[in-house]
Formats: C-alpha cells, structure tokens, sequence
C-alpha cells in the first residue's frame, strides 16, 4: 500500500476549524454516550518522573484508531516538545491504514474543543469574561477557539513572557495576576497540573471551570475541598480516580462525561481517596449532552468540567481532517 498521507500540525488547522472541532468532539461524546462508539481504556506506560506513554484506541463512524502519544514535561529544557506522538487511522471493515497524523496537533484541537463545549454547555448564561491560565500549545488551542466563537480571552501563565507572546500572536490580552484570571466567570486551567490552582473556597458564584491539565496519576489543579463545593463534570471516570472509595458528603452533584475513566487519572482521584467522593456522585458529560442527565441547575451554581482526555474525541478530530483531504493538495505521503 502507498501515498498514505501524513498530516502535520499546519495540515490539521488548515483542515479542522475551531468551529468544526467544536462540533466533532461534541458528536463524538454523544456517539459514545449512546454506544455508537467505542473506546477501551487508556494504558499508561510511566516513567517517571520523567514521564509518561499513552495508548489510546477507540472505534467508531467506520474507522478504528490508535493513538501513541507521550508527555515529558521536562523536555522543553532541552529543547524538545513537551508532548509528541502518532494518530494512526484505519478503515474498520478492511483494516487498512488510511492516514496518519501528528498526535500533539490532534490533542490541541480536541482539548481546546472539548474546554469550550464544557465551557458553552455548563456556563451560565450571560456568563461573559474568560480566563485561559497555562498558554502553552494546548492553552492556545483553547484561546484560539474560544476567540473563534466570539469571546475575549485573557491569557495568564506561570511565564510570563510566554502569556504576553502567545495573546500576541492570538489576540487575546494577558491577565494582569492568576487572581484576576480565577475570578473570571469561564476559566480554562491547561497546566501540567503539578500545583493546585483552586483552593478551598477560591471560586465564586456563578462561575464554570474547565480543568484540561490533570490528565495522569498524582496531577491536579483543584483542592477536594473546592470539588466539594462545585457540580463536577468528566469526560471518563476510568481515567481520573480509584474506584470503591467511601460515600462523599458534600454539597452539589457532581458529573463526568465518563465515569469509569475519570476515576484514575485525573482531578477526582485524589478526591476519591479523601472520601470526598465516589462514582454515584457523578454523571457523565456525555450524558448531559444527549439530554439523559441534568447540567447546571442555576445561575449560582458553580460548575467544573474534569477532562482527562478521551481517545473518542481525538477520534472525531481526525475523522474531520480526513474528510477534508481533498482540499489539502502539498500531504506528504507514506509508503508501506
């Protein structure tokens, strides 16, 4: 088999809009909802602290895929990309490769689509100023998409140079402290999740956090004590926590796009270890988008979307990109 093609970061945006990731990674969540799609969980192979490999297959709109992505978060010190890796995507009747594409890319178009969809879902109405805190390439990507759909964005990271050449490039304005940044009414946490950015009784009223950066074991950017005080949403419950914890006591319902991968890796494992929580107080994201369950309940609820990211949506990235091969004429080709 030949001229596979190859999509390179500039292929994927050239190919898949703000607009049009925004509706795949929603499609994408209700397919698997509904059990259209499917998706094993995902391995980690760990190495740290240095850190990690990830495997993450799914199935679905008659392809399967496999992504091969890794994150070292120490790498940029040497010069290299934090995250790296390949999507492979083949034709689920016949088994053969079909494309092939830059994994780093497809996770900042997913991650930055899936920030906003919890964003314009759960956010309550009127809610007007934004935040974006980490304003590395998934942090833009979320900006960027944002911006796309008409909101003002202000950026804040730990560098601060970093934050004023990246609202440069994108347009957005640079928030003048990280308070300031948490006090906005839509706020966007894309970090390595090594600190915790929300401590207990840090948000206010009223307001939507997406938390995008606890993605792996020992990672989080919010305190127990503050998940206790929000109505919580996952995309996987198997990734974000140990399961069998003790009954949590604490106010507000709690959701997750899918329970049983938000359980290991992410925000609510160590909520789940504290006792803070456990799988019955939460609903998945999903869920709430095909109308089977119940997002914010009011303008003062505090509501916080976990995502671990979810090979189901890096699946309806590339299925977007490959339906627009057509009109992206200089793909590199791959010869097997």
């Amino acid at each position: 088999m030949s001229g596979v093609p190859v999509f390179t970061g500039r292929h994927l945006e050239r190919a898949v809009s703000p607009e049009r990731a925004v509706k795949a990674v929603r499609d994408a969540f209700i397919a698997h909802a509904r059990d259209e799609w499917t998706m094993p969980p995902k391995v980690y192979i760990t190495n740290y602290p240095t850190g990690d490999f990830r495997a993450m297959p799914a199935l679905g709109g008659g392809f399967a895929m496999l992504k091969w992505i890794n994150s070292f978060p120490g790498n940029p010190a040497q010069g290299l990309p934090t995250v790296s890796g390949l999507v492979l995507l083949s034709d689920a009747e016949t088994g053969q490769l079909r494309a092939v594409f830059d994994a780093a890319s497809v996770t900042a178009l997913r991650t930055g689509a899936a920030a906003v969809l919890a964003a314009e879902t759960l956010g309550r109405s009127g809610a007007r100023g934004v935040a974006v805190i980490g304003a590395g390439v998934n942090g833009q990507a979320a900006a960027r998409t944002f911006l796309a759909r008409g909101r003002a964005v202000s950026l804040w990271d730990v560098d601060a140079a970093r934050a004023r050449q990246a609202a440069n490039k994108l347009g957005a304005t640079v928030a003048a402290s990280l308070a300031e940044a948490l006090a906005a009414d839509i706020v966007v946490t894309v970090t390595p999740g090594h600190d915790v950015l929300l401590g207990a009784g840090s948000l206010s009223a009223g307001q939507h956090v997406s938390l995008m950066g606890a993605d792996g074991p020992g990672k989080a950017e919010a305190a127990g004590a503050e998940l206790a005080r929000c109505r919580l949403f996952c995309d996987d419950w198997e990734q974000d926590g140990p399961n069998g914890i003790v009954t949590m006591k604490a106010r507000g319902r709690f959701y997750a796009d899918n329970w049983e991968q938000a359980s290991h890796g992410g925000e609510f494992a160590h909520a789940v270890e504290a006792g803070i929580l456990t799988r019955d107080d939460v609903t998945d994201f999903g869920k709430v988008l095909t109308g089977e369950a119940e997002g914010r309940q009011t303008n003062g609820d505090i509501t916080l979307f976990d995502s671990t990211g979810l090979a189901i949506q890096d699946l309806a990235i590339v299925i977007a990109a490959l339906e627009a091969v057509d009109d992206l004429r200089d793909l590199s080709t791959l010869e097997l």
